[in-house]
């Protein structure tokens, strides 16, 4: 699977932003999805992942009811939503492919550590 991620740019703190993220392969749809930050001098983390059947949603406490998954296999595409906008947001955004995950339901299992295939990353900045 080979990722394209696009839809970054500068808002202003309170805005709103789509990402987008499109993949290729026969088997795009057999993969767990996530979309993972890195801020500046800090570790990537992941902010949100939709599993592979899409009925399972994960969030990090920091983009809780700011941020929206969804996938669209269709057009192997996975999008990140995101709304009130926070200077902390500010990062370069990766979204990165796991085959069939979360294994068991466990969200443990996809992390950055663990990513099978990265997209190249999209920069979000959040400032006035």
């Amino acid at each position: 699977v080979q990722l394209q991620a696009s839809g970054g740019g500068l808002v202003q703190p309170g805005g709103s932003l789509r990402l987008s993220c499109v993949g290729s392969g026969r088997t795009f749809s057999s993969y767990g999805l996530g979309w993972f930050r890195q801020a500046p001098g800090k570790e990537r983390e992941r902010a949100a992942a939709i599993s592979w059947s899409g009925a399972s949603t994960y969030y990090a406490d920091a983009v809780k009811r700011r941020f929206h998954i969804s996938r669209d296999n269709s057009k192997k595409t996975v999008y990140l939503d995101m709304y009130n906008l926070k200077p902390e947001d500010t990062a370069v955004y990766y979204c990165g492919a796991k085959f069939k995950v979360p294994y068991g339901g466990d969200w443990s299992t996809f992390s950055s550590n663990t990513v099978d295939h990265w997209g190249e990353g999209t920069l979000v900045t959040v400032s006035s």
